[in-house]
């Protein structure tokens, strides 16, 4: 679920205007799973960016205080959502920890990096849901360790169908500051995108490995 449409649409044109997020739907991006896509995205940019970032950071804040309350943890899933998780977690004033991606193959071989106790209740910030797996994969670990995960948070989503099926099985609520179809909106004013473009773009999100085929002979 987006949270505020004109705060995601003024976040949709920051992201364009310092290319966090791009745009190539003539010549693709790969992704690690191989797949091919028009857009690709790296919030960890927005952090260059001081009037940026502090806008995420407020927003992530507001989020959390109208959805959430006041959780006991604030949680960032490595590596993107481990700034911005601390950014929020000193403007609330809550303790902050963050979840690897696996567990450290030496020392104490933590996935969790800080303190949560069993019972307690957490917010998990994250940059960015592709397909939500890795993002699940963080809040998995932190039910494990006994926390009450409330929901996650996250800067951008692609808005893809698995996502959504994936964080429904779950059970794990999301929430994001702003999301592909507010990018798109933002992208067509300002003229980023064309007309093909746009059909483009729409055509990869309703199906990412069918409109990856065509470039599989190039």
């Amino acid at each position: 679920m987006k949270f505020n449409t004109d705060s995601a649409l003024k976040l949709a044109g920051f992201l364009l205007q310092i290319k966090a997020i791009k745009l190539n739907p003539s010549s693709p991006f790969t992704w690690a799973s191989g797949l091919k896509s028009p857009i690709y995205c790296d919030n960890r940019i927005t952090l260059s960016y001081h009037k940026i970032r502090t806008h995420i950071r407020q927003e992530f804040v507001n989020v959390i205080q109208e959805k959430y309350e006041r959780p006991d943890i604030i949680v960032g899933v490595a590596t993107g959502g481990i700034a911005q998780g601390a950014l929020v977690a000193q403007e609330l004033g809550l303790p902050f920890a963050y979840v690897r991606t696996e567990k450290k193959a030496h020392g104490l071989t933590n996935q969790i990096e800080g303190i949560i106790e069993k019972g307690n209740t957490v917010v998990v910030i994250e940059d960015l849901v592709s397909t939500g797996g890795s993002s699940l994969h963080a809040v998995e670990a932190l039910r494990e360790a006994g926390a009450n995960v409330k929901g996650m948070v996250a800067i951008f989503t692609y808005g893809l169908a698995i996502a959504h099926e994936n964080f429904k099985k779950a059970n794990c609520d999301l929430t994001t500051l702003t999301d592909f179809e507010t990018l798109i909106e933002r992208a067509v004013e300002e003229s980023y995108l064309t007309e093909k473009e746009l059909i483009s773009l729409k055509e990869w999100q309703i199906n990412p490995s069918h409109w990856s085929k065509q470039f599989d002979s190039k």
